[in-house]
């Protein structure tokens, strides 16, 4: 593949997630089926409006209590909430130090408030060099007020940075955010497996 920059999805690319430790912890506070509280959720967009930046944690944290037993603690939401982030990969960060030396490499994430607080401390935990030192450019979801997987916001990343999509790379581990970065006229990579990656570069 002949790019010319890489965009980089965060959570299951850079960085390990599972979304069962989530499951797991709400569980244990007391919600027997946690696909039906997230689904009860995104029908009044509340994942979305706090991935967007549209409400603030507080809001989000209040909104979820709704949905739990009588007396859950606002820090149980958040540690539950957050269980799904894992470890970040030496490899990782040894792969981003050598593709910034090559092309312009950015970072392309849904996220949100209470996350990426999270996030930092573990990339903290195997490099003392910040996010930002490895990339052009991070964009997150809920500063940017829009998110993946529609069009507009692989077309924003790229007007903001010079970018051509058609000599873009964007690799992502969901396959409805490539689908809309291939809207959008970018190359792609969706990556089911690690390795995809190690071939992607080598």
């Amino acid at each position: 593949m002949k790019f010319e920059a890489v965009i980089f999805d965060l959570g299951g690319v850079l960085i390990n997630l599972d979304y069962n430790k989530t499951t797991t912890a709400f569980e244990a506070l007391g919600v027997h089926d946690f696909s039906s509280l997230y689904s009860q959720a995104a029908q009044t967009d509340l994942f979305s409006d706090f991935e967007t930046g549209k409400i603030s944690a507080q809001r989000f944290i209040n909104e979820i209590l709704h949905y739990l037993p009588s007396g859950t603690s606002p820090n149980s939401v958040v540690h539950a909430w957050n269980a799904m982030i894992l470890d970040v990969p030496m490899e990782r960060i040894h792969l981003l130090d050598r593709l910034k030396q090559k092309c312009p490499v950015l970072l392309l994430s849904n996220t949100n408030e209470l996350h990426v607080p999270v996030v930092r401390k573990e990339w903290a935990k195997v490099t003392d060099r910040p996010m930002e030192d490895f990339f052009q450019k991070i964009y997150f979801s809920n500063e940017m007020g829009m998110r993946k997987p529609h069009k507009e916001i692989f077309i924003e990343v790229c007007n903001r940075e010079g970018l051509n999509p058609e000599t873009t790379l964007f690799i992502d581990d969901t396959l409805q955010h490539i689908l809309g970065a291939q809207k959008a006229g970018l190359m792609v990579a969706h990556l089911t497996d690690p390795e995809i990656l190690d071939q992607l570069f080598s």
